[in-house]
């Protein structure tokens, strides 16, 4: 089970000692690692395997694996690919895309995946979320929530950002919690791909109304974004892509700059970092 933060007044996590965790995430497409803006214009990166492997050299703290079409197209995650990232890696993956089942869970736990994200199941089905947790616990669940800001609220989306379910992301983050899951990966789809800087707001009204980790993702874009997030937010984790892939910034530079600022974070186990 996730380690719980402790609660403060109003419901407000406090603050903790816990190391921040930097987590390179590979969107993946038809078996390569993609990016784009706003969920759209996705331009080819690479191969995930390599990618995965790099970045698990390069002292990465976990890897998120998304396969960004899978839902969409009606398909299950690419299981092959699956396998053999894991096969490269010695820091938990999270893999994410096409799950809508217990078995789905199942067959990817048992190809190397250390933890299951779900979206756009989860919505049109929560007792996923339950089931999932109750038959492989809770640090297997980690609920993704792709978020829209709109006049009344932030709104949750899923199939990649294509439909708007009405759903208030906030509220929706508290279900999801009393549901089993263990963690929360919260991308802002107003800030995904823009490098202006992490959904500050969005991320304090979730962090605020749940005792779960809460994942940072979407809009990071320099290393001052990231000792920010850590900052101004009680967000757990941060993740980020662009930076990553086209070796804008290393993750060894992130965590430099994260002990400069005073902010924990895990020992890096090799100094060049990809």
């Amino acid at each position: 089970m996730l380690l719980r933060q402790p609660i403060g007044k109003a419901g407000n996590k406090m603050k903790t000692t816990l190391a921040k965790r930097i987590i390179p995430c590979l969107d993946v497409k038809d078996g390569k690692v993609v990016k784009g803006i706003h969920f759209v214009g996705i331009k080819e990166v690479g191969d995930p395997v390599e990618c995965a492997k790099a970045y698990n050299e390069a002292g990465a703290d976990e890897i998120a694996f998304l396969d960004i079409t899978a839902t969409h197209e009606g398909r299950g995650t690419m299981i092959d690919v699956v396998r053999r990232t894991a096969s490269e890696i010695f820091v938990p993956l999270t893999v994410g895309g096409g799950i809508r089942t217990i078995e789905d869970f199942r067959v990817l736990l048992r190809a190397g995946a250390d933890k299951i994200s779900v979206n756009s199941a989860a919505v049109k089905n929560p007792q996923l979320i339950a089931d999932a947790a109750d038959i492989f616990g809770s640090q297997c669940v980690v609920v993704a929530i792709d978020a829209k800001k709109y006049e009344n609220g932030y709104h949750v989306v899923v199939h990649g950002g294509r439909i708007d379910t009405g759903l208030d992301a906030v509220e929706w983050a508290k279900k999801v919690e009393e549901l089993g899951a263990g963690e929360i990966l919260l991308t802002s789809m107003d800030a995904d791909g823009t490098k202006q800087g992490f959904d500050l707001e969005m991320l304090n009204a979730v962090c605020a109304a749940v005792t779960i980790p809460v994942i940072a993702s979407g809009g990071c874009g320099s290393l001052a974004h990231f000792s920010e997030v850590f900052e101004e937010t009680q967000a757990d984790a941060a993740l980020a892509a662009s930076l990553f892939h086209y070796k804008e910034l290393t993750v060894g530079q992130v965590k430099d700059h994260l002990n400069q600022k005073g902010i924990p974070v895990r020992c890096l186990r090799k100094l060049e970092a990809l």
